[in-house]
């Protein structure tokens, strides 16, 4: 019988220091909690983690990642392009095996109040853990970040899911959630035009007319001396990767500038860049089915 697995995103607010980043994440990693994906982004002063395991000791590694990060991040210095209010920003649970989102859900809930209790962080609960409508977005939770939040959590609708109204003084607060799988896409572009992404981005992203699924922000690499067109990609399904970076080609030849490269921030599901290969390739009729090592991990693979 297959195992039971979940998948934990946590990200941190620490881009710039491995051997700190390092200290967090080998506090997570067990036998039944692995380490499957680890970036870190200088500019953005941010880390992705990605971690697989079973429910339990899922539950236990991230706790215990987000207790070092607590000690070692200070967001009263910390300084970078993403957006952040926690030193532990967000913490997503993921259905992957045998698992469904009901599980992480429940699973999401436990953890927040747990990190509540013990670490003295404020909590809320985001996406499909949402005790309101209001709060399934990170972004509204978000708002603000860790230097407006001592004012934002005294206000009665942002009152924390779990802990006090008090801001940790150096960890700020956390998002707690399950989700869907997402995909972190970043197109840089050949400009220091900050104007320019940000354009792009409102273009691009559903909120403000652009496509569906899809979440943009315009930043600035400022030791690269470019900018970006950072984007989360909530169903690739519906809205593939390869129509999203089209766009954003398209977007950035009307404003005169030239797509520098892209990247993918942490993992992404093998079909979502067969799907890309397949539209570009203008392949007929392909699917994972004509993929070597997928035949043999059917062949050969744990069922």
């Amino acid at each position: 019988m297959a195992r039971r697995l979940m998948e934990c995103v946590p990200n941190l607010s620490e881009g710039r220091k491995k051997d700190v980043v390092d200290e967090i994440v080998s506090a997570a990693t067990s036998d039944r909690c692995r380490l499957i994906d680890l970036s870190l982004d200088p500019d953005h002063n941010r880390s992705v983690v990605t971690l697989v395991g079973e429910p339990d000791a899922l539950s236990s590694g991230v706790l215990d990642l987000v207790g070092r990060a607590v000690a070692r991040i200070d967001l009263r210095s910390h300084r970078g392009a993403h957006p952040r209010m926690g030193a532990v920003d967000v913490v997503p649970f993921v259905p992957v095996r045998e698992t469904t989102m009901a599980d992480c859900v429940q699973l999401s809930r436990q953890v927040g109040a747990d990190i509540a209790s013990r670490f003295g962080v404020p909590v809320y609960l985001y996406e499909e853990s949402a005790t309101s409508e209001d709060r399934r977005s990170l972004a509204a939770i978000r708002e603000g970040e860790f230097e407006g939040f001592a004012t934002k959590i005294k206000e009665p609708r942002w009152r924390p899911d779990f802990g006090k109204a008090e801001v940790h003084p150096t960890a700020g607060v956390t998002a707690v959630g399950a989700r869907e799988f997402l995909v972190a896409f970043n197109v840089n572009l050949a400009t220091s035009d900050l104007r320019v992404a940000k354009k792009i981005a409102a273009a691009v992203r559903f909120s403000s007319g652009g496509l569906r699924n899809v979440k943009a922000l315009g930043f600035a690499l400022e030791e690269r001396g470019i900018v970006q067109v950072s984007m989360n990609l909530t169903d690739v399904k519906k809205t593939p990767i390869l129509r999203v970076f089209d766009l954003v080609q398209r977007e950035a030849e009307r404003h005169g500038v030239r797509v520098l490269e892209s990247e993918i921030v942490g993992m992404v599901p093998c079909q979502a860049l067969y799907s890309a290969a397949a539209a570009a390739l203008q392949l007929e009729g392909f699917t994972s089915r004509g993929v070597l090592e997928e035949r043999i991990e059917e062949a050969f693979g744990e069922g």
